[in-house]
C-alpha cells in the first residue's frame, strides 16, 4: 500500500492539462493519491484522466476558471463530494503571453497595461493567489496541508524577453513565503519547486528550428545549463511527491526546490 493510501490524502491539482503539470498528476496518482484535475479544456483534461485510470489511478477531471474565485468554489464542492476533501494542492498552470514579451520589433515600453495584467491574472491571480484562497482555509481547518506552487528560474534572475512572466513568478515566490509563514500554526506548508527548461509546445518554436536543429537561445540555455541539457517532464515528480507527503516532508515550508540542472548556480 503506498504512503498517500495509508494517508488518505486527495489531492487537487492546477493547471494539469499542459505537459509539466500533467506529469506531476501522473506521478502523484502513481504515489496513490486521488487527482482532481482543474482546467478549462475539457477535451485535454479527460485525456488526462483516462491516462491515469488506464495506469491504475484514480483521477476525475473538474471544469474551472481559476481567475473566478466563484467557479473555484463550485469545483471545491465538486471534488469533496466525489473524491473526499483536499490535503494537497499543486499549482501548475501559467504560461506567457507573446504580446508580453520583448522584442527587437516590440520595445518593453510598447508593452499595454492590459496585456501586462492579463499575464498576472494567469500566472499570479489564477495560478496561486485565488486557488489557495479557495483551497488553504479548508485545510487550516482540518489541520494538514501541502500547497506546492510552480515558480521558474525567471522569477530569480530575470531572463530576457519575457518581463511580465519573470515578474508574476518573483511574485509567486514572495506570496508562497508569505503563506508558509501565515499557515505554518495551522498544519498547512507551502513550498514551490523552480523548474529549468523543460520544452513545451508554446515555446518550441522559440527553441528548435524547424529542421529540428537548436535555436541560438536553445544554445544559449544549454551553454548556461551545467547538465548540459533540457529537462524532462518526469524529473520534476520526485520533488513534487517529497513536498506532498506529509511523512518525508512535515517540517518542510517555505522552502523553494530547483529542479533546474544546475541553471541557478551557473555564473561564468
Amino acid at each position: 500500500m503506498s504512503l498517500f493510501n495509508l494517508l488518505g490524502v486527495d489531492l487537487g491539482v492546477l493547471g494539469t492539462i499542459k505537459k509539466l503539470g500533467g506529469a506531476l498528476a501522473e506521478g502523484l496518482a502513481a504515489a496513490g493519491a486521488k487527482v482532481a484535475v482543474l482546467g478549462r479544456n475539457a477535451e485535454r483534461g479527460e485525456a488526462r484522466v483516462k491516462a491515469i485510470a488506464a495506469k491504475g489511478g484514480t483521477a476525475a477531471f473538474f471544469s474551472v476558471d481559476a481567475i473566478s474565485r466563484c467557479s473555484l468554489g463550485e469545483a471545491h464542492e465538486q471534488i469533496e463530494a466525489r473524491l473526499g476533501a483536499p490535503t494537497i494542492l499543486v499549482n501548475a498552470a501559467g504560461g506567457n503571453d507573446p504580446k508580453v514579451t520583448v522584442t527587437a520589433d516590440h520595445a518593453f515600453e510598447q508593452i499595454k497595461l492590459e496585456d501586462w495584467q492579463a499575464n498576472f491574472d494567469l500566472n499570479l491571480v489564477g495560478g496561486v493567489l485565488l486557488p489557495c484562497q479557495e483551497f488553504g482555509p479548508s485545510m487550516a481547518k482540518r489541520g494538514r496541508g501541502s500547497i506546492i506552487n510552480i515558480a521558474s528560474v525567471s522569477a530569480h534572475l530575470p531572463l530576457s524577453r519575457v518581463v511580465s512572466y519573470s515578474s508574476a513568478k518573483a511574485a509567486v515566490l514572495n506570496l508562497s513565503l508569505f503563506l508558509a509563514r501565515e499557515w505554518a500554526p495551522k498544519g498547512v506548508r507551502v513550498n514551490t519547486i523552480t523548474p529549468g527548461f523543460f520544452p513545451a509546445e508554446q515555446n518550441r518554436k522559440l527553441l528548435f528550428n524547424d529542421d529540428g536543429s537548436p535555436t541560438p537561445r536553445t544554445k544559449s540555455i544549454w551553454g548556461h545549463t551545467p547538465m548540459g541539457r533540457f529537462g524532462e517532464s518526469q524529473e520534476l515528480v520526485g520533488a513534487c511527491v517529497f513536498l506532498a507527503s506529509h511523512q518525508a516532508s512535515s517540517f518542510v515550508t517555505g522552502t523553494d526546490i530547483r529542479v533546474d540542472g544546475g541553471f541557478l548556480s551557473q555564473t561564468i
